[in-house]
């Protein structure tokens, strides 16, 4: 009984240990991994030029020449010969004020031009008689000292009567276009108002206003491109202000802008400036650029295999972006983007896959 057993024993180890013997010379089955082709891709190399950062502001547009027209004495409006809109040229009348002191000058100047032919008068009388010796010559001299006097009396007459004529008929200073007025006939013109505005024939002004930060990168010459409905011109940048404006809490920058008639006076416009510029340097499309942490690198092609290189940039605008250095002129810089672009993964270009 005891030997039966012992038997059976041995039988089932045998068995087991053939059954491990077999397990560990079966082959385990390995999942088939997956065969990825490799990124098609396109390059491009750094080239050399110029690039420049702009920002854009909103400007007003005044014109270049702008005269406002003060009367030198007040008085009533009686005529008024110009609208709003109107063209006038330099001297033209524009309005006639009653100053209350033309119609007295005009009467001083009549009376002394009465007493200068008087005067005129008596003298060539008395020449007459002073030539035949019927008179002294000291009664002559008199008479002549007279008619001098009325002669300046005239003269300082008519010069009060014309400067009141100036008074009463206010004209043009320059050649330009009616802006704004407030003439109307009977009413009140005084020199605490303008009664006009005329703007100059010349291009316009554009006038806006920048930070101090902004500021430190405008200068007088700076050009400038100006938008309005679709429409370009380019501008020169004529002043640069050296105040903080109480108003706006920045600084006033003027631009003349030639060709413009097409802008209209009071209007507001967009204004381009340039704030930063970089001349013959390597230049790459913005987007090849990736960054890690903050850290620019790009990726380049060398014989088909992909390479991570860390570039230093510099200005960019809204296409392209400056390298200052890791990259030469002969680098092939990948532009489409793949998630198997890495360290060291191949890649076909893709004039070569087609």
């Amino acid at each position: 009984m005891k030997k039966g057993i012992v038997i059976a024993v041995v039988v089932v180890a045998a068995a087991a240990a053939a059954g491990i013997y077999l397990g560990a010379r079966e082959p385990q089955q390995e999942t088939p991994r997956e065969s990825v082709a490799p990124p098609v891709v396109q390059v491009t190399s750094p080239v050399r030029g110029d690039i420049q950062v702009s920002r854009s502001l909103i400007g007003s547009v005044e014109p270049s020449d702008m005269v406002y027209v003060v009367p030198m004495a007040a008085g009533e409006i009686t005529a008024v010969h110009v609208n709003v809109g109107d063209y006038v040229t330099e001297g033209q009348v524009l309005c006639e004020i009653d100053t209350k002191q033309v119609d007295s000058a005009r009467l001083q100047m009549e009376a002394a031009e009465v007493q200068l032919k008087d005067a005129q008068t008596n003298l060539e009388r008395m020449r007459v008689l002073y030539q035949t010796g019927d008179i002294a010559a000291q009664n002559f001299e008199q008479v002549e000292s007279s008619a001098k006097a009325a002669q300046i009396q005239y003269d300082s007459a008519k010069l009060a009567y014309e400067y009141q004529m100036d008074f009463s008929q206010i004209t043009a200073s320059i050649s330009g276009r009616i802006e704004s007025s407030s003439m109307e006939v009977h009413g009140m013109a005084t020199q605490s108002n303008p009664l006009c505005v005329i703007a100059g024939e010349g291009g316009k002004t554009i006038s806006f206003s920048v930070t101090e930060a902004l500021r430190a990168h405008l200068k007088v010459g700076d050009s400038i491109q100006v938008e309005k409905s679709g429409s370009q011109y380019t501008g020169t940048i004529t002043e640069v202000g050296s105040m903080v404006s109480a108003t706006t809490g920045l600084f006033d920058v003027k631009a003349a802008v030639d060709s413009a008639d097409a802008l209209v006076s009071g209007t507001t416009v967009r204004v381009s400036v340039v704030t930063d510029r970089a001349a013959d340097t390597l230049v790459l499309p913005a987007d090849a650029i990736y960054y890690n942490n903050g850290s620019p690198f790009v990726y380049t092609y060398d014989s088909g295999t992909i390479h991570e290189v860390a570039v230093e940039t510099g200005i960019s605008d809204d296409e392209s972006i400056q390298v200052l250095s890791g990259l030469t002129e002969e680098d092939q810089v990948i532009t489409t983007w793949s998630p198997e672009l890495y360290e060291g993964a191949p890649a076909v270009l893709e004039e070569d896959a087609l």
